[in-house]
């Protein structure tokens, strides 16, 4: 199912049957069937097409974000870890006040200053997206990176590293990150859910991709004012949300198993 939805979101150009923008007026609330199988909207937007390019957006929002998290969590964690006494206190307090933060309101609230700035024009807003979610998400990260470095780094390999005249940057490098990648690709892996989770709640508020732009949260909060007249405005885009978190949580499920040495 990853593997499908990655490739729909790439090829979303030449398999969606119309633009995800274009409005038919003489085709309002068409049912589904015939030339709209997923049926249209209120402005007689093809569902099928929107629910395709909306999974490019959540694709993009998925990845992403996770990438923005790991240039800040990894890091942090990484320096609190090797640097250790007043900056390793130092960083984890800082990472203490933003996780007490809750997180969905931090997003909104970023997400509203930032909504004036030139960035909101680039793809839709979704630059705005990236930034808002993983300013707030990092601190999972932050702290998995740190613990997985504590106990690395008073192994025997990192002892004789230094014996030999390593810095703390090629033991950190070269030793440390490539023996703790199995949890932080694992903690990546969930984060990817949450991520599309956060961005169609946001768009589902008003507040996420910028119109006409498609996303499932859009979709749903499209056809929230119609929802008992046209269930399908609704049914569709969250089946396609509900569909990739769970197939996301699977392949999480997986490579713990896979990359925990004490299931094997």
């Amino acid at each position: 199912m990853v593997a499908a939805l990655i490739m729909v979101a790439l090829l979303a150009d030449f398999i969606a049957p119309y633009s995800p923008t274009r409005q038919d007026y003489a085709a309002i609330f068409q049912p589904p069937g015939g030339l709209h199988p997923l049926g249209t909207d209120n402005l007689g937007r093809d569902q099928l097409s929107r629910l395709i390019y909306g999974a490019r957006v959540a694709v993009a929002v998925g990845i992403f974000t996770q990438l923005v998290i790991l240039a800040i969590g990894v890091p942090i964690g990484a320096v609190a870890a090797l640097a250790g006494g007043r900056i390793d206190n130092l960083l984890m307090r800082f990472t203490d006040i933003v996780y007490a933060f809750p997180d969905l309101l931090l997003i909104i609230l970023l997400s509203t200053v930032l909504r004036d700035n030139p960035l909101k024009s680039i793809w839709g807003g979704l630059l705005i997206i990236f930034f808002a979610i993983g300013v707030v998400n990092w601190v999972n990260i932050a702290r998995l990176t740190r613990g997985q470095l504590l106990s690395l780094k008073e192994r025997d390999f990192v002892e004789a590293a230094r014996a030999l005249g390593a810095g703390n940057t090629h033991i950190i490098v070269k030793h440390l990150l490539p023996n703790a990648l199995g949890p932080i690709i694992v903690s990546v892996t969930f984060g990817i859910p949450q991520a599309i989770f956060t961005e169609a709640t946001l768009s589902f508020l008003g507040i996420g991709i910028t119109p006409p732009n498609p996303s499932w949260g859009s979709m749903i909060q499209d056809g929230y004012q119609a929802i008992f007249a046209y269930p399908y405005l609704v049914l569709f885009p969250a089946l396609a949300i509900a569909c990739t978190l769970l197939a996301f949580t699977f392949l999480g499920d997986g490579l713990r198993d896979a990359l925990d040495p004490r299931m094997k």
